[in-house]
């Protein structure tokens, strides 16, 4: 196992959160201004920092790239593939949130808005990295516990 001269420790994945909010049939997605994969689309999400519940990450994350308060996360699932992320390995611990409100870009998000889950479902509208495998489990997931 690989050790961090740095860190004084092991070279651990860093943690991210990803937040998944549906207004009816739309989902909110944000538009990424820095690489990796600047213009592209996806749920709204970043790193927690240090002493930070995920918890909490993920309400301060969707505050400052959808400008939305939102509240209530329960979790949904944990992506962890070690190449899901070209930067390094990013795993993602993804909830799902109540939020209500009209989404303004911020902070690393050039664009925020709502839009159609057929969009994305067919095509229309491809999301950046796994985003597009988290709408679907989620989606799939919604459907099987009506």
């Amino acid at each position: 196992m690989a050790l961090c001269d740095e860190c004084q420790g092991y070279l651990n994945p860093a943690l991210a959160v990803d937040a998944c909010v549906r207004n009816g049939d739309n989902i909110l997605l944000v538009q990424r201004k820095f690489p990796p994969s600047a213009g592209s689309w996806v749920l709204p999400g970043g790193f927690v920092d240090k002493g930070e519940r995920p918890e909490d990450a993920v309400l301060r994350e969707l505050k400052e790239e959808a400008g939305l308060d939102g509240a209530n996360p329960r979790l949904l699932m944990v992506m962890g593939d070690p190449k899901r992320d070209p930067r390094k390995h990013i795993v993602s611990i993804v909830y799902e949130i109540d939020a209500a409100g009209e989404p303004q870009g911020g902070d690393d998000a050039q664009d925020a808005r709502f839009w159609p889950i057929s969009d994305i479902l067919e095509g229309r509208l491809i999301l950046a990295g796994d985003h597009g495998e988290i709408v679907e489990r989620w989606l799939n997931r919604s459907i099987q516990n009506q």
